[in-house]
């Protein structure tokens, strides 16, 4: 659930999360010197400021609304083993409240993840702080807005927690010649402090990967920790095949406040004979999806940004690429629940990366 809130309130008794991923941070800090001395001057890594930003326009039910955005990325490696990161949320939603008054709304603030990572080996990293929940693919692949497809999230988004404060392992490594394994494992606590939010739960993912076919398959699952102390499960599709350019995704999941899919493929033009110049740059984007509603209340649902009954959608999109780094972007969905309507979304998305000092080889 993205916070509408600017201020940060601390209650004395709500600072022990965030006490633990501050300290983490200003430890990590306070010690570049010796962390640095691990490595050579002409191989040390510089930390990098990156992101993106991006202005949409969304037509739903026949109401426009404004979505300006910026997601900063700081990444600040010390030595060859740590690496700190974090990842801030700007969003805006602007509506008219009349049709000839003007756009008003609110700018969400949100840390999505303020995390420190040890590469312990080539098999195992180590996280502590706040970091993104490993439930599926879309939260961690394929949330920023220079990478997603189609600006929409799908309808299943809600039902796996976003992001969690605790620690987590994650790695992979090769389980034959023809299939490598990526696994992650967490625990996350309980925690109301504003934008350090998050329940006590466990749980985590398993991917196989097969580079002879370019297809991954996996699982995941989380356990709730309190109140319910309910499951949920969810699996993940994806295929890149090596004769077209095209990228296949799907996942699935099932939960206590409902259950639902999403199916996804992105096609590039680049291999078409006629206006090679336009079409390697444009890039054509079909999903369906379908959620079912669970026991999830209206106000639950509201929380999550669930819908409140059994939906229906299909999405088609275009992406033109204006060079890199520059995406434009226009798709219409069609929602088909208990009333029908149209949703139209056009826009743009920056990404960029400046590196904070100078460059490490000479």
């Amino acid at each position: 659930m993205k916070s509408s809130l600017f201020e940060v309130k601390l209650h004395p008794k709500r600072l022990k999360v965030f006490s633990a991923v501050a300290s983490v941070s200003i430890l990590l800090c306070l010690a570049p010197s010796l962390l640095f001395a691990q490595i050579s001057d002409d191989e040390r890594p510089i930390p990098i400021l990156t992101g993106n930003v991006g202005y949409f326009t969304t037509v739903d039910r026949g109401n426009a609304q404004l979505a300006p955005e910026i997601n900063p990325v700081l990444l600040l490696p010390l030595g060859n083993r740590w690496l700190v990161e974090a990842r801030a949320g700007f969003e805006g939603e602007f509506e008219r409240e009349n049709s000839n008054g003007p756009y008003k709304g609110v700018v969400s603030k949100d840390i999505d993840y303020l995390q420190a990572d040890y590469i312990a080996n080539r098999y195992v990293t180590v996280t502590a702080g706040r970091f993104l929940t490993p439930f599926g693919i879309y939260n961690e692949r394929l949330y920023p807005i220079w990478i997603r497809s189609l600006h929409e999230v799908p309808l299943i988004f809600g039902l796996g927690p976003e992001s969690s404060d605790g620690a987590m392992l994650r790695g992979g490594f090769s389980v034959t010649s023809k299939a490598n394994l990526n696994y992650a494992a967490y625990f996350s606590t309980n925690s109301t402090v504003n934008k350090f939010e998050s329940d006590r739960s466990t749980g985590g993912r398993i991917g196989f990967f097969f580079p002879g076919s370019r297809v991954e398959v996996g699982a995941s699952w989380q356990k709730e920790l309190q109140e319910e102390r309910t499951n949920a499960f969810g699996f993940h599709f994806a295929w890149q095949p090596t004769r077209a350019p095209l990228n296949l995704r799907s996942e699935y999941v099932r939960s206590h406040n409902g259950s639902g899919y999403w199916v996804e493929g992105a096609y590039r033009f680049s291999e078409v004979p006629f206006w090679r110049g336009v079409m390697r740059r444009t890039e054509f984007v079909t999903r369906m999806q379908q959620f079912f509603v669970g026991e999830a209340s209206n106000e639950e649902a509201d929380q999550y940004g669930l819908p409140h009954g059994n939906v229906r959608q299909p999405d088609f999109g275009l992406n033109y690429y204006l060079h890199d780094g520059l995406k434009a972007s226009a798709s219409y969905g069609r929602w088909l629940g208990t009333k029908n309507w149209n949703v139209w979304t056009m826009g743009i998305a920056y990404r960029f990366a400046l590196p904070l000092g100078p460059s490490g080889a000479r």
